[in-house]
């Protein structure tokens, strides 16, 4: 593949993840900073209306709580960290809401948790219900479910939650604003010579050693955490850009091309990177039995695969599950993941969509496996 210039990778961007962090939500901890909230909501509102998709992933629920709750110090104990996540996600997610109704733009509340996405079938549920809201041109706001989330769970920073929504929703561009202009070869304030990196390769183990170092006191990341993110985004094919939060439309300006903070291009197309991952890490669970008419607009033409063309189910699957997709001679010529259960998938076999609820009670996807979760096998 062609390498892509950052200019490219961030002017032809659509889909953008934004991910913002507790000192810059909360004003370093001081409470919910509603002016610099309301300019991000402004160039959201912009993209969202200029054709982007926006997803906005905001840290401060917890900052927000202590500050409500009047603690001075971040709290070690899980149960109380779940209760001023509970306290502060009421005014964060108030504040983002109001500021979007008013530049008639819909937003709606999304808390995942890693369980979420680590469960083949929540991940799918989230996944559908976040391009759901993307293609109603709402703006989903996303944070970590911290008042139900444990040790085990735990993301432990936002900005791995930003690069894993970033894989889920197949995001082209994942922008983390943070209180930082970008990556420095070394820090800056002890070392004369250290240089700012204005663009490098998203999974450089170079940059691993340049970014170490802990987060403020308000929130748990650091630089060394953004970069381990864009290794993660990369994964799906998205780039990262790390840029300095209060910088004047940064949103805008990244989104029309300007190289602002540090760029880390991804090298793998998303479509390209996508298909790799489920070729090379996905059990199967299962099959299904196609005609002819199914196999070649699989085959041939990418389309997605319709219950109405599957002669049988074998094997038992849930939603979620990765099965393979096989012509009239068992021959295997795709897999992907399944939208329906293998019980479900019995039900619906030859059947048109319009028929679904009768026989389901309730009305799911009209594929059994959607071309964007389908991998043709070569």
């Amino acid at each position: 593949m062609q390498s892509r210039t950052a200019s490219e990778v961030l002017s032809q961007a659509r889909r953008i993840v934004v991910k913002v962090g507790s000192s810059l939500v909360t004003d370093e901890g001081r409470g919910l900073d509603t002016e610099a909230i309301g300019q991000w909501c402004r160039q959201l509102a912009q993209l969202s209306r200029s054709g982007h998709e926006v997803i906005m992933v905001s840290s401060g629920a917890i900052a927000e709580g202590m500050k409500r709750l009047g603690w001075m110090s971040r709290p070690s104990a899980i149960h109380e960290l779940q209760a001023a996540a509970a306290v502060g996600q009421m005014g964060l997610v108030q504040v983002y809401e109001s500021n979007l109704r008013a530049l008639g733009v819909g937003s709606a509340q999304v808390l995942l948790t890693h369980a979420d996405l680590a469960d083949r079938e929540r991940y799918l549920n989230a996944r559908s219900t976040l391009l759901t809201l993307l293609q109603l041109g709402v703006v989903p706001v996303i944070n970590e479910n911290d008042t139900v989330v444990t040790d085990e769970i735990k993301f432990g920073d936002n900005d791995t939650l930003g690069a894993l929504v970033a894989n889920l929703v197949e995001a082209d561009l994942l922008i983390i604003l943070t209180d930082q202009k970008g990556l420095y070869t070394a820090d800056p304030r002890k070392d004369p010579t250290a240089t700012f990196v204005h663009e490098a390769q998203a999974g450089d183990p170079a940059l691993e050693t340049m970014a170490g170092g802990a987060g403020s006191s308000i929130g748990k990341g650091g630089m060394i955490t953004k970069i381990l993110a864009a290794k993660r985004a990369a994964g799906s094919g998205a780039s990262t850009v790390i840029a300095w939060g209060r910088e004047p439309d940064a949103l805008l300006r990244l989104a029309s091309g300007e190289g602002l903070g540090t760029a880390l291009i991804a090298q793998t197309q998303k479509n390209q990177a996508r298909k790799q991952w489920m070729a090379d890490h996905l059990q199967l669970r299962g099959s299904v039995l196609v005609d002819e008419g199914a196999a070649a607009k699989l085959r041939d033409e990418g389309k997605s695969l319709l219950p109405i063309g599957m002669t049988a189910v074998q094997g038992d699957f849930a939603r979620g599950d990765v099965i393979a997709v096989r012509d009239p001679s068992g021959q295997e010529i795709a897999r992907g993941l399944a939208n329906y259960s293998s019980a479900e998938a019995r039900l619906i076999c030859r059947k048109a969509s319009g028929e679904f609820e009768k026989l389901l009670g309730y009305t799911g996807e009209p594929e059994m496996v959607h071309r964007t979760n389908l991998v043709i096998s070569r």
